[in-house]
């Protein structure tokens, strides 16, 4: 099957969701390549950048469960190869 490369961007407006976050992220383990976090305390948010090699269907699906969450917002950015 064929597979994409891409970044996922998590912003966890409550530190509440970083466990729901967590247990998405463990569930889609096999397709991640990497992760990246920083807590913003100025702010109070943490930023998350996951690297994603995965299959378009399991991309929208991870995506979108980070993005249902209360206080997450999920983008994803999309590579050519």
């Amino acid at each position: 099957m064929e597979t994409r490369v891409v970044m996922i961007g998590v912003v966890v407006k409550n530190i509440e969701a970083s466990t729901a976050v967590n247990e998405i992220l463990h569930e889609y383990a096999p397709y991640i390549i990497g992760r990246f976090g920083l807590p913003y305390r100025k702010k109070g948010i943490h930023l998350i950048s996951v690297a994603v090699d995965a299959p378009q269907d399991k991309i929208s699906a991870l995506s979108g469960k980070l993005g249902a969450l209360e206080n997450v917002s999920a983008k994803t950015l999309y590579s050519d190869c």
